[in-house]
This record gives C-alpha cells, sequence and structure tokens, in this order.
C-alpha cells in the first residue's frame, strides 16, 4: 500500500495540478444526461400525487393513452411482481429493495406530496405534460404524519401497517412509524453523572434541507429488443443502479449496462434509483428510448433531502472541565420509508470527546416527507450542531475557554469511537493547536457592538468499500487510466497525478476515463469520502501492477532477470551496470508482440483501514439587533486531510462544504404546510449566495493516515459538519440569545432577542 509516514519528496503529489475536465466543462462540451438525444428519443413525465398521505384507489390512464403523440403509460402494474426484491441497496444511507419499489412509484397508497403515480412518454415533453392531466386517479384523502415526534406517538396513523421496530430485543407486536430503535453505550453512566460537578441538559431541533445541486435529476433509458436495457444517467454509482434495475425489473445483470453521464452536483443526493426505473419501463412499452429530466419543484418533493431531527444532550463534567459523562438521545426522520442516518449521527455526535461512560440512543421514524438521502456526512450537520452547541454552554457554565475545554477532552490516537472501535492515527489534536495559534482565534474581534466569534468540532469516519482501476499502457508509453469510480469533485485529476507519479512520465501523457458497467470491473459507490481515499489506494496498485510487468518486458529486452531491473523517469537499467538501459517507450513498443504481451495493471481495493477525518471551524459573525440578520465577517477552515493530493481541489471541497453547511444554519429549510411542501423553488429556498458567504479561509493539517494513497484522508465530507455550531456558537455571543434550532433566520434571531428581552 502507498502509505508514507513520512513526506517524500514527489513530482506531482501535493501540486496544484489544473483540472483534468476544466476544458471540456467551461466550453460546454461536457455531456449532461440532459443533454443526450438518441433517434426516436420519447419524453417522459411523471404524475406525482398532490396529497402527502392518501390511498389510491383507481387509476384511470384510458385517455392519456389515447391521445396523439402518447406512446406510453406505466402505473404500479407494470412492475414485475417482486420475486427478487429481497436484500438493501444504497451506499451511506441503506434501502430496502421493497421499500425502493414503494418510492420508485406508489402501489396502494401514496406516501408523500410528489410520490410518483405514473409515468407518461410522449413525442414530446408537452404533450407528455397533456397526458399527465388527462390520468384521472381517486385518492381517499388520509391525515399526514408530519413530524418524527408525532409519528413515534402510539395513536399516530400508520405509514405502514407491515413495519415493525428493529430493536436488540424481541419484536414489538404493534407496528408503528419507528422503524428501528438503536443504542450504544460503554461504562456506568449512572455512575459518570453522579461523578460529575455539573450536569447540563439540552435540547435541539433542525428541518429537512436539500442538497442544492445544480443539475436537475435526469436520465435516459433505451430498451432494447433482445431485453438488454442501456441507461445513461446522473449517478454517484453506476454499480449500484444497475443492481437496482436488475432487482426491480427482474433483469441479469447482465442485461443492464448504466453508463455515467457527466454529475451536476450530488452530495450524496444521486444513490439509489429514482427516475431510472420509470425511464426503463416506458422504454421497454414504448419500443424507443425515453429521457425524464425533472424540473426544480420536483427535485425538492421527490428525491432525497436531508433528514430532520430532535436532539436531547445531557453531560457531566469536573470542575476541572473533564467530562464524566455524556447521553444523546436522536429522533431522525427518515420520510416515507425507513433509512434516516441514526448511523452517522451516533458516529458524529460524541466523537470528539474521550468518555469512559456515555450512551447514545437513536431512532428511525417514518413521516409523510420525501424520503431522505445522504446529504455530505449524513447526520453530521445537527449531531454537531446539538453536542457542539451544548459544549460550549458546558464550558461556558465552568468559566473555561471553550478551545480550552475541547483540548482537555480530545480524543487521540487509541481511543475509543461511539462505536467502541479504537481510532488509529487521527489528527484532532495537531488541528486544536493549529486553531491556538491562529490570528482566526487570537485576535480580537473587529471594532462593533452585536458581534461574537465561535468554534465548533466536526468529525467523519469515512467509508472504504471497493474501488478497482486499469492501467493500460499503450505502445508510445502513454497511458490511460479507466475504472467505472465516478467522478464527482474532479478525481480525474488527483487520479492523473497520482499515475503520473508512480510511472513517473509527464502528467499530459496521463488520460483517465470513466467506462460504464459492461466495460469496467466492480467499483462502489462515489460517497463518503472515500474516491480519492479507496480509488487512490487501487490506482497506485494497478501502477504498482504496472512496473512489474514492464521490468519483466524490460529484462527481456535486457537479457535479465525482472529483479535485476530498476526504473526511473522513463527508463530501465540494470542495476549493476546502468550503460545497459532502455527507454519506456521502447519497451511499450514492444510490449505489443514480446513477452507477456500488452501491458493492463489491475489494482483493487477492499477494505481499507478506517481514515478519521476532523475538523474545527472558527466563525466571527455580527448580528443587527433591529432585523435578526447574521453577516458573517470571518470564516476559518481548519482540517486534517491527511496529504492533500492537491491543494486547490481540496480546498474547494472544503470551501463547499463550508458553504452549504452555512446555508443550513442560517437560511435553508422545507417549509411544510399539512404535509405539502410551500417552497419548492430556489426563489423561495434560500440558498445562500456569494453576497451572504465571506472568503472562507482553509488551514489544511497533515497527519497522514494509517492507509491510503500517501497519507491522504477523504476530505469532501467533514467540512458540512461545524458550520451551524460555529455560526450558533458565534451567534450567542454577539447577540446575547443561544438558538436551539435550525435555521437561524433573521425572524427566529429577532423572536429569540425579544423573548429574551421579555423576560429581562
Amino acid at each position: 500500500m502507498a502509505t508514507v509516514s513520512e513526506r517524500k519528496k514527489t513530482r506531482y503529489i501535493g501540486k496544484r495540478t489544473p483540472k483534468y475536465d476544466a476544458l471540456e466543462r467551461v466550453t460546454g462540451q461536457a455531456l449532461f444526461a440532459a443533454d443526450l438525444h438518441l433517434p426516436g428519443m420519447l419524453h417522459g413525465k411523471v404524475l406525482r400525487s398532490p396529497h402527502p398521505h392518501a390511498l389510491i384507489k383507481r387509476i384511470d390512464t384510458r385517455k392519456a393513452e389515447a391521445l396523439p403523440g402518447v406512446k406510453a403509460v406505466v402505473t404500479a402494474a407494470d412492475l414485475p411482481p417482486p420475486e427478487r426484491a429481497q436484500g438493501m441497496l444504497g451506499g451511506e444511507l441503506l434501502i430496502s429493495i421493497m421499500d425502493l419499489r414503494r418510492l420508485t412509484i406508489a402501489h396502494d397508497k401514496a406516501l408523500f406530496e410528489g410520490h410518483a403515480i405514473a409515468a407518461v412518454a410522449a413525442t414530446t415533453p408537452e404533450v407528455a405534460e397533456e397526458a399527465l392531466d388527462l390520468i384521472q386517479v381517486d385518492y381517499e384523502v388520509l391525515p399526514p404524519v408530519e413530524n418524527a415526534l408525532e409519528a413515534m406517538s402510539p395513536d399516530a396513523p400508520l405509514l405502514q401497517p407491515d413495519l415493525y421496530t428493529k430493536t436488540l430485543g424481541e419484536q414489538p407486536e404493534r407496528p408503528s412509524n419507528v422503524a428501528t430503535h438503536s443504542e450504544s453505550s460503554r461504562g456506568d453512566l449512572e455512575r459518570g453523572f453522579a461523578e460529575a460537578d455539573l450536569v447540563h441538559e439540552t435540547s435541539y431541533e433542525t428541518k429537512m434541507v436539500h442538497q442544492g445541486y445544480l443539475e436537475p435529476t435526469a436520465t435516459v433509458a433505451h430498451a432494447q429488443p433482445d431485453g438488454r436495457i442501456t441507461l445513461w444517467t446522473s449517478t454517484q454509482g453506476i454499480f449500484g443502479i444497475r443492481r437496482s434495475l436488475g432487482h426491480l425489473l427482474d433483469l441479469p445483470l447482465g442485461k443492464v449496462n448504466v453508463i455515467p453521464t457527466e454529475i451536476g452536483g450530488g452530495f450524496g443526493g444521486k444513490i439509489y434509483a429514482i427516475l431510472e426505473p420509470l425511464a426503463a419501463l416506458l422504454s421497454r412499452k414504448s419500443g424507443h428510448p425515453v429521457k425524464i429530466v425533472m424540473s426544480r419543484a420536483e427535485v425538492f418533493r421527490a428525491t432525497g433531502p436531508a433528514s430532520p431531527t430532535h436532539i436531547t444532550v445531557k453531560t457531566g463534567a469536573k470542575k476541572d472541565g473533564r467530562l464524566t459523562a455524556a447521553y444523546v438521545k436522536l429522533v431522525m426522520d427518515a420520510g416515507a420509508v425507513p433509512g434516516a442516518p441514526i448511523g452517522g449521527a451516533s458516529l458524529v455526535c460524541l466523537a470528539p470527546y474521550k468518555l469512559d461512560h456515555m450512551k447514545i440512543e437513536a431512532y428511525d421514524v417514518v413521516t409523510n416527507k420525501p424520503r431522505v438521502q445522504a446529504y455530505r456526512a449524513p447526520g453530521g450537520t445537527p449531531a454537531a450542531f446539538a453536542v457542539e452547541s451544548h459544549m460550549d454552554q458546558v464550558a461556558e457554565r465552568l468559566g473555561i475557554d471553550p478551545l480550552a475545554f475541547r483540548m482537555l477532552n480530545a480524543v487521540d490516537e487509541g481511543d475509543r469511537m461511539t462505536d467502541d472501535r479504537p481510532y488509529n492515527r487521527i489528527g484532532l489534536k495537531e488541528v486544536l493547536r493549529r486553531v491556538a495559534k491562529h490570528p482566526s482565534w487570537t485576535s480580537p474581534l473587529p471594532p462593533g457592538p452585536h458581534r461574537g466569534r465561535g468554534l465548533a468540532l466536526g468529525f467523519w469516519a469515512g467509508a472504504t468499500l471497493t474501488s478497482t482501476a486499469h492501467v493500460l499502457v499503450h505502445a508510445d508509453g502513454t497511458a490511460t487510466l479507466v475504472s467505472g469510480q465516478v467522478d464527482l469533485t474532479g478525481t480525474r485529476t488527483t487520479m492523473q497525478q497520482i499515475v503520473a507519479e508512480e510511472l513517473q512520465v509527464p502528467l499530459e501523457s496521463v488520460s483517465v476515463r470513466v467506462g460504464d458497467t459492461d466495460s469496467t470491473p466492480y467499483t462502489d459507490l462515489s460517497a463518503g469520502s472515500r474516491t480519492a481515499y479507496s480509488f487512490g489506494a487501487a490506482v497506485h496498485n494497478a501502477c504498482q501492477d504496472v512496473l512489474a510487468q514492464l521490468r519483466v518486458h524490460a529484462a527481456d529486452h535486457l537479457t535479465a532477470q525482472p529483479e535485476h531491473v530498476e526504473y526511473a523517469d522513463g527508463r530501465f537499467w540494470l542495476r549493476d551496470s546502468p550503460d545497459q538501459n532502455v527507454d519506456l517507450v521502447t519497451v511499450a513498443r514492444r510490449s505489443t508482440f514480446r513477452a507477456t504481451g500488452p501491458i493492463c495493471g489491475r489494482g483493487t481495493v477492499t477494505r481499507l483501514q478506517p481514515a478519521p477525518q476532523f475538523a474545527a471551524h472558527v466563525a466571527d459573525v455580527e448580528v443587527d439587533p433591529d432585523t435578526g440578520k447574521v453577516t458573517i465577517l470571518r470564516y476559518t477552515a481548519f482540517q486534517d486531510v491527511g496529504r492533500a493530493l492537491n491543494p486547490t481541489q481540496v480546498e474547494g471541497q472544503v470551501q463547499g462544504g463550508a458553504a452549504q453547511g452555512i446555508g443550513w444554519a442560517l437560511t435553508e429549510y422545507y417549509h411544510f404546510e399539512k404535509g405539502v411542501m410551500r417552497n419548492p423553488t430556489f426563489l423561495d429556498y434560500r440558498m445562500p449566495t456569494s453576497l451572504d458567504l465571506p472568503m472562507i479561509d482553509c488551514e489544511l493539517v497533515e497527519v497522514p493516515a494509517s492507509d491510503g494513497p500517501y497519507g491522504a484522508r477523504g476530505v469532501g465530507e467533514v467540512p458540512i459538519v461545524p458550520p451551524a455550531a460555529a455560526l450558533a456558537n458565534a451567534v450567542y455571543r454577539a447577540a446575547g440569545v443561544r438558538l436551539h434550532k435550525l435555521p437561524m433566520t433573521p425572524e427566529e434571531v429577532f423572536r429569540a432577542r425579544q423573548a429574551t428581552s421579555a423576560i429581562g
């Protein structure tokens, strides 16, 4: 493996290399799913439920089918019987195949506003829209279950009468809306609280938010006469989509080919199949390729936002600041079917703190909302908002500096995560030491009233899973990296750097291609901050395989044994006779007809060691006392990245995650009225713009990971974890009020100040 404990001099690794696909993006040549147009292609549209909870009594599609230009109409009746609908699918948030069937298209019940009821394929989008109006659906409207706490009530309406709570104990006798109740604990919680000089308890709430990717979900399906289906789609994992289609349409995997298009943002929201099964059914029924592109309102209503939460935190601490015990209760809203990110939230919430006595309870609860998907460290942002806000209060009550409090309780290598796994090499204390010396923490706030500074920590465990890469060496000595690993964030650039570094060839001699499921070996999805880490390790291994094969060819040319051959900078030579040498181009050309044949290096990793990521964010804000508006004056993100393979791209990931966390903290939320979303546009769903964001400064800390390429860690998830808490802590010091709910809109800050004034 490519792990290094000490930095070595590199040619391309650690350099600010231009983005591999920059030219095709800025010139508009990059191909997205909505750009595709195939001969004879039809346009698909989806009829969606206007009700958040309703029985479907009857669907009449005859008028729509009779409309000129309509070529196919499908409903749940067109899905094959669920004979293979067993097991789980997905990535960071798993979903059962039966639940995916329910989400793909409603069967006997609409479970959320926007739930697909039927789909139409027609010669134009306008005809398809007209056909939707001709489909008659008889509903029996049911009372919606609007939030997780309400859903947990014994007398709440049931979304799924066959849903029984999964627990460590026996299955309950009655069904409920609580899908899972999990616990993780160690030590003696009562003893820990008894040893404390201060016991503090607080509660917090966050709302549903969306990933906000710019490219609406889109797909094109082409069902061939022989039963094969080809899909072009915007996805984070082509093999997961293939498996989903295989199960949902009862097809062998070899009959489904998934081709990834460029992806205009995903952040965890483009993992499981949403439109793909509907497009495939329409194509199969019509005999034509079918393209479906969601509107922005459909994206909000019918994809996968992040989970709303209710969180309670209780801690005990000594007078000197040492934590003695912690209890966290997480109630997380999964939306229409189970799958809230209780696992991620449970790992994140207490991750930075050394605790001998702790307990975490988590509840995965279904409600009449869109089923949630992952959103950059799923569960991490609300968990950190609650715990880091709480820890700030504890430090204040004890009269301890918030940074010193965190340093005192910070975990180190060998300490245990909340699931009792020991940490391998981590950099949390180094991050905190960097904060302690940085002007963002040490310099005074700019002069002025109603200003405050906040600090918060973040954590993400990082996924590993399986990645595979092939490196082909051509007859002219150039190389091509081929894989099915979808490029979300510019990983083609860092992979080009790794290949050029390992093969010691010019960067421009290396090309990178993302293939389809028919032409590339299996690889898991791009998510969980695993791509550069796991895929980078696979690419490194493939390069080592290439070099081993090239040595065999060079040895054949030099009439020597491979173990006696050295290589550097495009030239092979004999260790004991350097004057006997041959260049890479000659060896590559000869490989096409000599020795073991053409060079194809293969690299696979399956289970690397975890590479935990820690971050600390410092925010300075000003609060307008008359309006409650929060203005960010300065924002600094500190993060242990292990090794920055490409500092420019790493900084972009940190800044992007922080910007999304800022939106979650201050402006973004789904506004529901009786289960119906009232703000499904970017005009009313208030994402921050460049006018709302400060320059986000990045401080990259490099404590090498225990495994992976060059000691690098994943970087994309953890930057979204601390912002809400950092800003809440800053707002408290600026406005004198502690906000326990997100988002901290001007109205909420103003009302909190007014309420405090009234009490005073």
